[in-house]
């Protein structure tokens, strides 16, 4: 009885604060019909928002992929001084508000910021323009794929990369041929979340864009302007593009989990060790 209930409750909990939300979305987007939707999301404007999402998921979801694997590795196969505080600062965009990121990088880029002067003397812009997005993003969401490694590394342990190297295979040759075919479902997961959140990032992104139509707008920012115009068919229906994101995120994590049963006992095992007080 009492495991029934858990569910029962479980379950009520999911549909009022989750499914309900959800399905919201969608029928205030298409509450005046698919051609009122159709136009909100081939606007213009929407258009440009669009396009500017996708570019910045494209710089800084490849910039994490790279950084990721790389500390990961580290941590996972190798023992070196600040090992510690490199697993402390990967978890830092967890820890700090997305506003005050933001506002990190408009002192440290900003007209009156650190490099200020330099950027202007060069007719280079970071904040209120594509590359202070980028830096939001990348910051916001470069934890994601080296926190989805990290454990799967350290589960499989050095035995296959010492094997091939004492085979005599390169340490490239051991990473393309041994490593990677290994991680690649763990690869796969967090470039999926961090390709969600970068996509879906607001508040530092909101910070240093500068609102500017057409041009800093992402797809979240648009939605917030469209709102506060009180074109809430339009906002809804845009909403709804990043709503689609998040359950094809959650589908993909599905099949992920799905393909490689592994991946659910290592995030247990991570979930285990973080409430230890474990990296």
């Amino acid at each position: 009885m009492s495991r029934i209930l858990l569910i029962a409750v479980a379950l009520l909990f999911l549909g009022l604060f989750l499914a309900m939300p959800l399905l919201a979305v969608f029928a205030q987007a298409f509450s005046k019909g698919l051609a009122v939707y159709a136009a909100a999301i081939s606007d213009p404007m929407a258009l440009a928002a669009v396009q500017l999402t996708l570019w910045v998921a494209a710089i800084a979801v490849p910039l994490n992929l790279v950084f990721g694997v790389a500390a990961s590795w580290a941590i996972a196969k190798f023992e070196f001084r600040g090992k510690s505080t490199l697993i402390t600062l990967i978890d830092l965009p967890f820890a700090v508000s997305p506003v005050i990121a933001g506002l990190v990088f408009i002192l440290i880029f900003g007209t009156h910021g650190w490099f200020g002067g330099y950027l202007r003397a060069h007719h280079m812009r970071v904040v209120f323009a594509v590359p202070g997005i980028v830096l939001a993003t990348v910051f916001v969401s470069f934890p994601f794929i080296a926190r989805e490694l990290i454990p799967v590394m350290q589960t499989q342990g050095n035995d296959d990369e010492e094997t091939a190297l004492s085979l005599g295979a390169t340490g490239w040759q051991t990473f393309w041929r041994v490593t990677l075919p290994n991680i690649r479902w763990g690869l796969l997961y967090g470039v999926l979340l961090c390709n969600a959140r970068a996509m879906g990032e607001f508040g530092a992104v909101s910070v240093v864009s500068g609102h500017i139509r057409g041009l800093t707008n992402t797809l979240p920012l648009h939605v917030e302007i469209l709102y506060n115009e009180y074109n809430y068919t339009a906002a809804f229906a845009v909403a709804s593009l990043l709503a689609l994101l998040a359950l094809l995120t959650l589908a993909g994590k599905s099949v992920l989990e799905w393909r490689q049963p592994e991946l659910r006992r290592v995030a247990g095992t991570r979930q285990d060790r973080t409430r230890r007080g474990h990296p």
